[in-house]
C-alpha cells in the first residue's frame, strides 16, 4: 500500500523561502524531493520568472562559446534590462565592456566557427541598444 504524499504548507513554504532557506533545506524540512520543493514553489508563485536572453543573444551559440566573456556579459546585461538584480561587480564588468565597445564605435557579432568578435557598429548597433535598455532600467 502506497503512503500518502507529503503535503507542503504554502504559507510556511513562503516564510521559509523568504528567510533564505535553500531548496535542499526545504526538501529535508518537508520530507520531499528537491523536485517536489521546486514544483511547490512554482505552484505557490514563489519561483523567479525565467529570463529570456534571446534579444541579447540572438544567435544559436555552440557549447564552447556559451560561457565566454561576451556571452556572460550579454546575459548579465540582459538580466538587468529585464529588471533582475545581479551582483554589482558583474554589472560593472558588463557595463565597462559594453561602454568600451560603444565608445569605440564597435558592436559584437557571433560566428559559430570562431565565436564572438568585435565589428564596426552600424546605426542599429546591438550593444548600443542593449546598453540603452540597461540604462533605462538602472536609472528608474
Amino acid at each position: 500500500m502506497a503512503g500518502r504524499r507529503p503535503k507542503i504548507d504554502r504559507v510556511q513554504l513562503g516564510r521559509l523561502v523568504e528567510a533564505g532557506w535553500s531548496v535542499q533545506e526545504l526538501a529535508e524540512r518537508f520530507g520531499v524531493s528537491e523536485s517536489g520543493v521546486l514544483q511547490a514553489k512554482r505552484a505557490a508563485g514563489l519561483s523567479k520568472a525565467m529570463l529570456d536572453h534571446s534579444r541579447a543573444i540572438p544567435w544559436r551559440l555552440r557549447a564552447e562559446h556559451r560561457q565566454s566573456g561576451p556571452a556572460t556579459n550579454l546575459r548579465n546585461l540582459s538580466a538587468v534590462a529585464q529588471g533582475r538584480k545581479i551582483p554589482e561587480e558583474k554589472l560593472n564588468t558588463a557595463l565597462r565592456w559594453a561602454r568600451r565597445l560603444v565608445d569605440g564605435g564597435l558592436d559584437i557579432a557571433y560566428r559559430p566557427e570562431d565565436g564572438f568578435c568585435e565589428i564596426t557598429a552600424s546605426e542599429d548597433s546591438h550593444i548600443a541598444a542593449l546598453l540603452a535598455d540597461v540604462r533605462r532600467v538602472v536609472e528608474e
